[in-house]
């Protein structure tokens, strides 16, 4: 099972995710890690802000949420940033990420050899 821990942090009733946003991807997907951030691939381009409402809605879509509840807090014009998830349950973090990138067929921590 990867290990997501160094992904993400608790912040009172939220869960704070960083992560790598690869923005004109042929789709959009949770593909593994990069570095310690949660690595995303959107198929809208850097522009408008339209890379980061699409992690926003992935972000929301994998974690059940409302996307009115993720909010990006820092890095909105970098590929590098994080997100808050109000009403995210910490536990559920690591279960959902495994299953979203064995979903895709992307890379495992416990795959590497």
């Amino acid at each position: 099972m990867a290990r997501w821990t160094e992904c993400y942090d608790v912040d009172r009733d939220a869960v704070v995710l960083r992560v790598h946003v690869q923005p004109r991807a042929g789709r959009t997907a949770v593909v593994g890690r990069h570095g310690d951030a949660v690595k995303l691939r959107v198929a809208a381009p850097p522009v408008d802000d339209r890379a980061n409402v699409a992690a926003a809605a992935l972000l929301a879509e994998l974690f059940g949420t409302a996307v009115s509840d993720v909010e990006l807090v820092s890095g909105g014009r970098s590929r590098v940033k994080r997100f808050r998830l109000r009403g995210v349950d910490p536990e559920s973090v690591e279960v959902r990420l495994d299953a979203a990138v064995d979903e895709t067929g992307g890379p495992r921590a416990s795959r590497r050899s």
